[in-house]
């Protein structure tokens, strides 16, 4: 009997590759999490030898995640500490005030006004360097300056909050919601000349008709209230921007400074140098961008200002290269199991490494030129940060075609008063900002898994406001409404909240809520910066325990498929029947296949094959290759 070989239906026709994987089934494993001595971490293993980054996306939007070149996807239902796939919509984002004083820190510090150094340097100052009095001096006149740039801001997001309850006051707003406090930033000098017009300084700005518009957003369609077209441009970023504006004219003027709106951002602008100095400003000194870097331009070096501040004393460099091996890297990587995690060594050797951080089944995808891919293109990256030329960290990422996915961080030790974990992904938040423009399809920031009952894993919640994926209709649910029920129970279906009859309210309020987080939510960032744990491990227990000498082997039992699923050949056969098999370097449907298998081989193959399409979806299982060897 003669099979009908089938053509590659991979995305785009197959100018992009084809994803071809083999599947290792259900397994279980210890649990890195709740360190319980039963195997009771439930996942299905997959390994892909290639893979899309269309057909990635989808699984991971599936609530699959990769390790190296391993896929895998707990079953939550089963599995003892249930892991939810965890994302920001970039440009709703709200830093909180932790997070805003992580990016002044590390300025200070470029600007050598921080009065903190890396480890290795400390104690090397002879008593002819700086006197005790000299530091605290230097610290004293630090603070204050520090305490009236917050007081500037503290005004200024005062007047944003008050014109927004002005908008609410007037029906302009909805009354029924919770808006968060308006956050305003500094403008640092290497984007004021770009971003001013004029004479006019740009000093500060604000984001909060972002959050705002997505508010409002979510409020008409939790009441399915019908919108027409000039009713959403009404309630867009940039109208938002327009009616606070009006509303703080309204409130009363704020002196040395004019207001003006752009793109949806509210900007404070002042020509009067002598009320909002430069010195008043963290300059955004030399921060120098490759050509391959996340924001995909040219190298930029922030042009000195001699008239208003001087030179920085350090320089730090963000460079984005496609995931190789490096022994620089792999050096840090060493230094930071070690000394962070407590590897041992035996677990830090180069190929550990390489099948962990840098081994991808991801096809790259080049830059096309279009708006479909970003400058930098799609595939595994390795982000650098450079101080001075030293490497401190490195950033894991996978670029997609919705998402920048975040992977693994690791840091220099001697740098974790910088807190580059924190760091780190508020500078690729604002890379997914700034590449929406090149790339629409780019809106979303990942940070990997979720687990509720895990106090190591609450840091990633402090990124809002963010979205957990339903495990069972592959819905996003707002973290703020799922976190009550995620208080009960750990295992949740998350869209059953948002069908609930306490729908309106509950997403009206709770999703919309942005209370600060307890200091300790923060503070677990910078012991661990995975994202993603391989097969249940944290990202703070990462090594197994000390008395735990199992091999890798030993600590995954793989279980037969018919264990867990019931072959049933009179109701599954259209299930599988579209399924693309690879066998022996060729490609066929199931269906062309099953007439040419005995009885009994269908009865292996046929479990597998039904488990496998319930976990990748139907639409994967018909555009994956299933290796057959």
């Amino acid at each position: 009997m003669s099979l009908k070989n089938d053509a590659s239906s991979s995305h785009d026709g197959g100018s992009n590759g084809e994803s071809v994987i083999d599947d290792h089934g259900r397994r279980r494993s210890t649990c890195g999490y709740c360190k319980s001595p039963a195997r009771s971490s439930i996942s299905h293993g997959l390994s892909a030898q290639t893979l899309t980054v269309y057909d990635y996306q989808a699984l991971i939007d599936r609530g699959w995640r990769r390790s190296g070149t391993y896929l895998y996807k707990h079953e939550m239902d089963k599995t003892c500490c249930p892991p939810y796939t965890i994302r920001l919509k970039a440009s709703d984002f709200v830093p909180t005030k932790e997070q805003q004083r992580v990016s002044r820190r590390l300025e200070r510090f470029l600007d050598g006004k921080l009065d903190v150094q890396p480890r290795e340097q400390r104690g090397a100052s002879s008593s002819g360097d700086v006197s005790d009095t000299r530091r605290k001096t230097l610290g004293a006149a630090k603070s204050e300056e520090n305490k009236k740039v917050e007081a500037v801001m503290d005004d200024l997001s005062k007047n944003i909050d008050q014109a927004v309850q002005l908008c609410i006051r007037s029906g302009e707003f909805p009354s029924n919601m919770q808006i968060p406090k308006a956050s305003v930033k500094k403008v640092f000098c290497a984007r004021r000349k770009k971003l001013a017009e004029g004479t006019e300084q740009l000093l500060y700005t604000s984001n909060i008709a972002f959050p705002i518009a997505a508010a409002i957003k979510r409020i008409q369609t939790s009441e399915k209230e019908g919108i027409n077209s000039a009713e959403g441009n009404r309630l867009s970023p940039e109208t938002i921007s327009e009616m606070l504006l009006s509303a703080m004219h309204k409130v009363g003027e704020t002196p040395d400074v004019s207001i003006k709106v752009c793109k949806g951002h509210i900007n404070f602008l002042s020509s009067a140098k002598d009320s909002f100095s430069d010195r008043d400003v963290v300059p955004n000194g030399n921060i120098s961008r490759g050509a391959n870097s996340l924001d995909g331009s040219e190298t930029l070096h922030a042009k000195k200002d001699s008239e208003n501040h001087q030179a920085r004393k350090r320089k730090l460099e963000i460079h984005l290269k496609r995931s190789s091996f490096d022994p620089e890297e792999h050096e840090l990587y060493k230094r930071y199991q070690l000394k962070v995690h407590n590897d041992k060594p035996g677990h830090v050797v180069e190929s550990s490494y390489r099948r962990f951080l840098v081994d991808s089944p991801l096809i790259d995808v080049q830059p096309s030129g279009d708006e479909k891919v970003p400058p930098c293109g799609f595939g595994s990256f390795h982000q650098q940060y450079r101080i001075d030329g030293r490497l401190i960290a490195v950033g894991v990422v996978d670029i997609l075609p919705k998402c920048l996915s975040s992977v693994y961080l690791f840091w220099d030790p001697d740098y974790a008063f910088l807190s580059l974990g924190k760091y780190s992904a508020i500078q690729e938040i604002n890379w997914v900002i700034e590449n929406q423009a090149r790339c629409p399809s780019l809106q979303y920031y990942y940070l990997g898994y979720y687990i509720h009952s895990c106090s190591k894993m609450r840091y990633k919640a402090a990124y809002r406001p963010s979205e957990l994926l339903c495990p069972l209709r592959f819905q996003w649910v707002p973290f703020e409404v799922a976190r009550p029920m995620l208080d009960k129970k750990p295992y949740v279906i998350l869209s059953d909240i948002a069908i609930s009859h306490n729908q309106c309210s509950l997403l009206a309020g709770a999703s919309e809520t942005l209370v600060e987080p307890a200091a300790s939510e923060h503070e677990d960032m910078e012991q661990g910066e995975t994202n993603d744990n391989f097969m249940g491990c944290s990202d703070e227990d990462e090594d197994e325990d000390d008395d735990d000498d199992d091999d890798d082997e030993e600590m995954y039992e793989t279980e037969s498929e018919d264990s867990h699923i019931e072959s049933d050949p009179g109701s599954k056969d259209n299930d599988i029947n579209n399924i693309l098999i690879g066998l022996y370097g060729s490609q066929y449907r199931y269906k062309d296949m099953r007439q040419i298998i005995t009885p009994v081989g269908r009865k292996q193959l046929e479990p597998m094959l039904q488990s496998y399409r319930k976990v990748v979806g139907a639409e994967l299982s018909e555009r994956m290759v299933y290796e057959i060897n």
